[in-house]
């Protein structure tokens, strides 16, 4: 995966904000296997049956219900087996499609290091902020 650096200016004018979708990859490949579950959790809450199947190649097609529709959930033989770059197209649906869904992140991994313990944590922590800032 580039560099968290790079991800952020990639052609960016500099008066945006960055995308969260590549900071909440970047947590979810530095994330232990029980807050990876947590996170694709909050994350799977937006996502409907169709777009379970579209995203990042089908790469989610195993986490629909067999039986009735209900929200998708992942298991931690999921979060071990799905790759950041799944995650990032992922989390860039949910971008797209609900970005208010980001801001239950700080409240899954409330209990997690990895807020202050990594500068992907602090920096999509301070990301979430300043779009909440913008939203309100």
């Amino acid at each position: 995966m580039a560099s968290l650096q790079s991800t952020l200016h990639e052609s960016r004018p500099a008066h945006t904000a960055p995308e969260l979708a590549p900071l909440v990859a970047d947590l979810f490949a530095k994330a232990a296997p029980p807050q990876r579950v947590r996170l694709l959790n909050g994350l799977l809450r937006p996502v409907g049956p169709l777009a379970l199947v579209a995203v990042a190649a089908g790469a989610f097609a195993n986490l629909l219900p067999t039986t009735r529709w209900r929200i998708a959930s992942a298991s931690l033989d999921d979060a071990t087996r799905l790759t950041a770059g799944q995650v990032l197209e992922l989390a860039r649906y949910v971008e797209q499609k609900s970005p208010e869904a980001f801001m239950q992140l700080p409240e899954l991994l409330a209990d997690s290091p990895l807020w202050v313990g990594s500068l992907g944590g602090a920096l999509l922590l301070l990301a979430l902020r300043a779009w909440q800032r913008r939203a309100s």
